[in-house]
């Protein structure tokens, strides 16, 4: 028995690991135990290698996963082949049988580069590169548990007692690596149950379906070897705990905050945010939310800009190379005071780059993007808890200072199931800021913060140019000095009235600072809590404005400072030495569009404190 496990489950893209996690995830946490995963796929529909890294804590909600594992369930070959080193000694593995005369020169979907270091590897070894000489490789040199499990023919029993045809039995497989995790682990019958029913909900033939093979499956695993990952001692409350991926608490987020327009061009890894909108767009009692997927990224935008004009609370959510389209409708809402919200998550580039893959490359982009000057609001994440609260959040600091709000996000964080706690949502009010409430309206009179009227209710001009108070197009001088500074102060004032742009973790005066934002948060926070030198964290929730003279503060008091950021060249540190003069000299980056772990971020900070400037992170195939 033991209280945290960290699970690689993999098979080919399209063979039902999402449903996996689903169901694990709802077992997991109705047995009281924390749940993070993180989804690691090709840009391919159908038949790459897709994973889910996972970490289950008896004692607690994880922050962070590791890059060895204890457990390896493998769908096909190639999860083997491509993850077999991941695993500890002692660790457990569960594979098919029938697998066992393949090669990785065999498998189609190996890329090259990898099925090079794999032949490297198996001559080191001195195996023939076939599956069965790997598992002898494995219980003979690491002592790893193995559960052998003949695929095809638990395939046949599933077909055999519902009579159906064997190419949907083949849609089962995914339920074989449930029984066996969920025996291995040994969950309860109801626990697993309440997962698939879940996630069947109202298919009562496909759900039974799949209790039947999961229950057959975990029944021959505890027979054979017991429960030996079983977690001891769980202590959390399923009751109180929500399963989330980030696109979803997002979208919980905004409608929470009374969001009732989305636009969106379908674009990874930011399109599930409103496809998971859409299926809870309505309400008995508040209306519903219009999701509007338009033709491109430019329609988006001026979409959600000509929703907010009426006053409705509108946003658009995309990733890279969308917002690089949207970038002239920001500027158009910039000028004219728009309160809009750009829900961005970032992911490899440039150009396409790695599509599937995350990223921290984008900040600047943000904070710059569009010609000319105009204020914006820039809010980033570092967990699902942060997220939802932001974007609450968002729509009130849109209105307020009626400004574009950019929600930045990550594609880990995207695509992270986790447990949380509920969210809570009372005390959290709408503010719509400054309304009109006379008859000689002018929309950009008396600033630097208007009454803000909606498109109908008053006489009222809109233009890209520059304009006058009530929005016809200027260009006398002493406007455009008017007009530029009204909107400039907004910046000034948001920065004095907005809390937490940046928190501190750790001891009052740290010897060591560590410096980020975003998804590497969690790893942060897990490896200061471990190492014994003295460390202390600065983490990010605000870029614009930026928090000039707390984030000086917390800098002067350490030693050695360092950026940890997925990036070639942090960008934190950028932005920072911009607005303080400060130069973080020392640096940890990851760039391969994997999540930064937790043991390989200990293993760079240690390099980092004796002697090394810069640490690049690789692990993760």
């Amino acid at each position: 028995m033991t209280e945290k496990l960290n699970m690689i489950l993999g098979g080919a893209q399209g063979s039902g690991l999402e449903t996996t996690i689903q169901i694990l995830s709802t077992a997991f946490a109705s047995s009281g135990n924390g749940f993070l995963a993180d989804r690691e796929y090709f840009s391919n529909i159908k038949g790459r290698h897709s994973y889910a890294h996972a970490k289950i804590s008896a004692e607690d909600i994880p922050r962070s996963i590791d890059s060895k594992i204890g457990l390896l369930g493998c769908m096909d070959a190639e999860t083997l082949f491509t993850h077999f080193e991941d695993l500890v000694d002692g660790g457990y593995l569960i594979y098919d049988t029938s697998t066992e005369d393949k090669t990785q020169d065999s498998i189609k979907s190996i890329e090259d580069p990898l099925r090079e270091r794999l032949e490297e590897r198996f001559n080191e070894i001195g195996i023939d590169g076939t599956i069965s000489s790997l598992v002898e490789y494995l219980k003979e040199e690491k002592n790893v548990e193995v559960i052998e499990l003949d695929y095809p023919s638990i395939l046949e029993d599933i077909q055999k007692e519902f009579d159906i045809s064997s190419s949907q039995a083949s849609r089962y497989v995914s339920s074989i690596l449930i029984g066996a995790v969920t025996g291995l682990m040994g969950l309860e019958k109801e626990q697993v149950d309440k997962g698939i029913e879940r996630k069947f909900e109202g298919k009562e033939k496909i759900a039974k379906q799949n209790i039947f093979l999961v229950e057959k499956v975990n029944e021959m695993v505890r027979e054979e070897h017991g429960s030996p990952l079983k977690l001891e001692g769980a202590k959390l409350d399923e009751d109180e705990l929500l399963m989330v991926n980030g696109n979803e608490i997002i979208g919980m987020g905004k409608i929470t905050g009374g969001m009732r327009f989305q636009s969106y061009y379908p674009i990874t890894p930011a399109a599930d945010e409103s496809f998971f909108i859409e299926q809870h767009a309505s309400f008995e009692d508040e209306g519903s939310v219009l999701v509007f997927q338009t033709e491109d990224e430019l329609a988006a935008i001026t979409s959600c800009i000509g929703a907010a004009l009426t006053g409705t609370r509108s946003a658009t959510a995309t990733s890279g190379p969308g917002f690089a389209l949207m970038v002239e409708g920001l500027g158009w809402a910039g000028i004219n005071e728009v309160p809009i919200v750009i829900t961005y998550y970032q992911r490899g580039g440039p150009s396409t780059g790695q599509p599937t893959r995350g990223s921290q490359d984008d900040l600047m982009n943000v904070l710059y993007s569009s010609h000319g000057n105009f204020p914006r609001i820039v809010l980033v994440s570092g967990d699902h808890e942060e997220a939802f609260d932001d974007a609450v959040k968002a729509f009130n600091l849109a209105e307020k200072y009626q400004t574009p709000v950019i929600h930045l996000m990550d594609k880990f964080l995207a695509n992270i199931v986790k447990t949380i706690p509920v969210p809570e949502i009372e005390g959290k009010k709408i503010d719509r800021g400054k309304l009109f409430d006379r008859k000689d309206y002018k929309r950009f009179a008396d600033g630097p913060i208007s009454e803000r009227g909606f498109l109908g209710s008053e006489v009222m001009w809109y233009t890209g140019s520059e304009h006058d108070a009530e929005g016809n197009v200027s260009e006398d001088p002493e406007n455009r000095i008017r007009m530029h500074e009204k909107r400039m102060k907004k910046l000034k004032i948001a920065g004095e009235e907005m809390d937490d742009r940046a928190i501190y973790f750790g001891p009052e005066e740290a010897e060591n600072l560590i410096v980020g934002w975003g998804s590497v948060k969690g790893a942060i926070l897990d490896a200061i809590d471990e190492m014994k030198e003295d460390f202390g964290y600065l983490h990010f929730r605000c870029f614009s404005p930026f928090p000039a003279k707390k984030v000086s503060s917390i800098l002067e008091k350490s030693e050695v400072v360092i950026a940890v950021e997925h990036s070639y060249s942090p960008r934190v540190s950028e932005v920072v030495s911009l607005k303080t003069g400060y130069q973080i000299e020392k640096e940890v980056v990851k760039f391969t569009g994997r999540p930064i772990y937790r043991d390989e971020l200990i293993d760079s900070l240690v390099n980092i404190i004796e002697g090394s400037d810069r640490e690049v992170l690789k692990h993760g195939p």
